[in-house]
């Protein structure tokens, strides 16, 4: 370890005897901040027995003051669990199935709009395209962002956006980034916030952000007022009708608006931004693409016959192939930081003081060749154990130990199965119905040397995102033709 890096895991522990780690394992990256990069730290960071809180990071998400901190943003851990018992009842398998028949629907509009001649255009099929069936070109990060906005909608607020085929609410997608983006930078520096300084200094980021805020206030309003009388068990229909076992209390209209914010975000943004990815990955990984294809194909009879459920789940390269992308172009690419509890905090040996905060990068990790062999290269079969090629097949059980792409513990994302049934229905009907490959001539989303300038972006096969606590993304551009 270099000598920079050991005082930095010094001058933050209470224990001089410590057994030094490869280099580039810890990392200082603020004042108080250690940056970890192990399967075994993510565990000891974010595992149920962590002897740490969320850190102050969080307290940046808050739309108005502390009483509007939602499931995600509340760092005391006796609120959160209040919380997340109230919203569990709209996560439970039940739930989900009483309302996929609504994700089903969004995803039969998208498997339509993907071949129309309208949207998301990079650019039309040429007249020898056309005539062999192939759609014009898609910019999927676009389609994928409405697909996820429009099952959003139908399963919080128990309404259709109609972004797939109206442009009216498409706006809103802009603001969700704005306002990840903003709490990413004011989560990071405090005073910009606390000081009312973000106002000036991040100028439409901020304006969007504010934006953002009012919108989801509007959404809440509006569905609040109906109640419980609607005609679907949304979100809302069990956070207004579920009360904490332990205290007896629901939400506040406070709390309602916090858990609107984070509703909309965590049920849009990092959905799409993984099935993005996963078309990336797919049309850019020909020889994936055509087993992913094969196994969806011979499972199922018709696209109606796929849905959530024991033929879904045995498709196990489909599902490799979207945890595959998750891991290369992770939704939320940074970290969780988290600040070590009265008692301190061991990891990896080195023993961390009370008031450290300290995070596993999501991206870094994911790409950490200790865990992950080969680790920039797009390869489903590192997930299966009886699929997995002699150079990967050691690494089986730690890439799953490593993987964090909806965090891990206590504070892991409540909606992994959700959005699992959503990532894994929506490509396999795209795969069953459609034949897709990359548009010629197209590089949305690319690395490589029209992005030398940009330190970082040179590997062409990986899908580019910018970290803003979600992710922004633009491509690919993929063209489609019905099986006949």
């Amino acid at each position: 370890m270099s000598r920079e890096i050991w005082s930095a895991v010094d001058l933050l522990s209470q224990n001089r005897k410590l057994t030094p780690v490869t280099t580039g394992h810890f990392v200082r990256i603020g004042p108080n901040t250690l940056s970890i990069n192990s399967e075994t730290a993510l565990k000891a960071i974010y595992g149920f027995k962590a002897n740490v809180r969320k850190s102050d990071f969080y307290l940046a998400f808050a739309a108005k003051g502390p009483q509007t901190l939602s499931t995600h943003s509340s760092i005391d851990k006796h609120i959160h669990a209040r919380k997340r018992r109230i919203m569990s009842h709209g996560f439970s398998d039940q739930a989900i199935r009483s309302m996929e028949h609504y994700i089903n629907l969004e995803i039969d509009t998208f498997c339509r709009v993907i071949y129309d001649r309208t949207s998301a255009l990079v650019r039309p099929a040429y007249p020898q395209e056309e005539a062999e069936g192939w759609s014009p070109a898609k910019n999927m990060a676009k389609l994928c962002d409405w697909l996820a906005f429009d099952i959003m909608g139908n399963l919080v607020f128990g309404k259709a956006f109609d972004m797939l085929e109206t442009p009216g609410q498409r706006f809103a997608a802009d603001l969700v980034s704005s306002a990840a983006h903003r709490h990413n930078i004011c989560g990071t520096y405090p005073p910009l916030y606390k000081t009312g300084l973000d106002k000036y200094l991040l100028g439409n980021i901020a304006t969007n952000r504010a934006r953002y805020m009012q919108y989801s206030k509007e959404q809440m309003t509006q569905r609040t007022k109906q109640g419980l009388e609607i005609d679907r068990k949304d979100f809302f229909y069990h956070l207004l009708n579920a009360k904490d076992p332990e205290t007896g209390n629901g939400f506040s209209a406070p709390e309602l608006w916090g858990e609107s914010n984070l509703l909309i975000i965590a049920g849009s943004d990092t959905t799409s931004t993984s099935l993005a990815a996963t078309f990336f990955y797919l049309t850019h990984n020909p020889a994936a693409l055509q087993q992913a294809t094969a196994e969806v194909r011979s499972t199922f009879a018709s696209p109606d016959d796929i849905v959530h459920g024991p033929k879904l789940t045995s498709c196990a390269y489909l599902r490799a192939c979207i945890d595959e992308a998750m891991r290369l172009s992770p939704p939320v690419g940074g970290a969780l930081p988290r600040t070590v509890l009265a008692g301190g905090l061991v990891v990896d040996g080195a023993a961390l003081a009370a008031g450290t905060d300290v995070l596993v990068p999501h991206y870094a990790l994911h790409h950490n060749a200790a865990c992950f062999p080969d680790p920039f290269a797009y390869r489903p079969e590192r997930w299966i154990a009886a699929a997995a090629p002699p150079d990967l097949a050691p690494f089986v059980d730690k890439a799953h130990a490593a993987f964090c792409a909806f965090s891990i513990g206590p504070r892991g994302c409540i909606g992994r199965g959700l959005a699992y049934v959503e990532m894994t229905t929506a490509i396999a009907r795209c795969l069953f119905q459609y034949d897709l490959r990359l548009a010629p001539g197209t590089h949305l989303g690319e690395g490589g040397r029209w992005r030398k300038w940009e330190w970082g972006t040179e590997r062409e096969g990986e899908y580019q995102t910018l970290d803003t606590f979600t992710s922004v993304k633009d491509g690919p551009a993929v063209q489609f033709k019905k099986v006949a």
